[in-house]
């Protein structure tokens, strides 16, 4: 299987184009050790010719300009077979309006997230050429040599549908996709809890992709950028007692990275001491262009 991530960090990208934090304005002086990142989304193939995006973010045209595999062949044929949702967060399915010329496009998602974004979004109206296909919780899709499979994620409701939206199981997902071989690649950017069935699916794959928005809960908030927690925000911070690394302890996938990392989080540093911390309890940051090979 091969693994492309297109883009790694978190909403508004690195730097985010309306923050004056130190780490943006850092990255943009070049004055901290950090690389500038675009908005989560994966790209996986069992034979490097037919893809499935996990995430289709508002930068999706230019991730797929930045990666020869996914441009297109004469006269307008994608190698893109399908996208494939993990929730309806913006930072997640935006990049589907881009995505609306061409040929039919198949999108997998939860019933729940293709209504939080399709429904009374007028936007929507222009999706005409997708076909939308429920990828339910504990069921598996097989696209393009690749099987795909659902679990539940402990998340919540995108935040322009929280105020009529019930919260509901099937508003995060993560995702196990698997080649032939039984090679399997563990996707879950948006982790609200940890729990035992996370541990379990991550701990069945070769590599796993983690959500790694925060560093810790009060972040945005110290940083006088917002009112509301990480966990508020969906997001289990991955420091302190009751953060990620101490939770994912003795899960033994070979290979576990952070990914959806929030402009704020200290992890983007490459010489900070939050990075060291994550280096020293053997996980990895990705970064656009990383190749997984597995």
């Amino acid at each position: 299987m091969f693994v492309r991530v297109l883009g790694a960090a978190a909403g508004g990208g690195f730097p985010q184009w309306n923050c004056g934090c130190a780490q943006c304005a850092g990255v943009r002086a070049g004055t901290i050790r950090a690389t500038p990142r675009t908005q989560e989304s994966v790209a996986v193939s069992a034979d490097g010719e037919r893809w499935i995006l996990l995430n289709a973010s508002p930068d999706v045209r230019a991730q797929i300009e930045a990666f020869a595999p996914l441009h297109p062949r004469p006269p307008r044929r994608t190698p893109i077979a399908a996208v494939v949702l993990t929730n309806a967060d913006l930072d997640h399915c935006l990049g589907l309006l881009g995505m609306r010329e061409g040929t039919r496009l198949s999108v997998l998602s939860t019933d729940t997230t293709r209504r939080a974004f399709v429904e009374d979004n007028v936007l929507c109206g222009a999706l005409d050429r997708i076909e939308w296909v429920t990828l339910a919780p504990g069921s598996t899709r097989e696209i393009a040599e690749l099987s795909i499979e659902a679990f539940r994620v402990p998340g919540k409701p995108p935040r322009y549908r929280e105020a009529d939206a019930h919260p509901s199981d099937d508003d995060n997902v993560g995702l196990l996709v698997r080649d032939r071989r039984g090679r399997t690649l563990a996707h879950a950017p948006s982790v609200r809890a940890w729990t035992g069935a996370l541990s379990a699916a991550l701990g069945s794959a070769d590599c796993a992709l983690v959500d790694g928005t925060f560093w810790s809960d009060d972040e945005l908030i110290r940083l006088g950028l917002s009112t509301r927690g990480a966990r508020q925000m969906g997001h289990q911070p991955i420091g302190g007692e009751d953060g990620i690394l101490r939770a994912a302890r003795g899960i033994g996938t070979p290979r576990k990275i952070f990914i959806h990392i929030n402009n704020t989080n200290p992890i983007l540093v490459e010489d900070s001491a939050e990075r060291a911390e994550v280096s020293a309890a053997g996980w990895e940051v990705a970064w656009d262009g990383m190749d997984i090979a597995l």
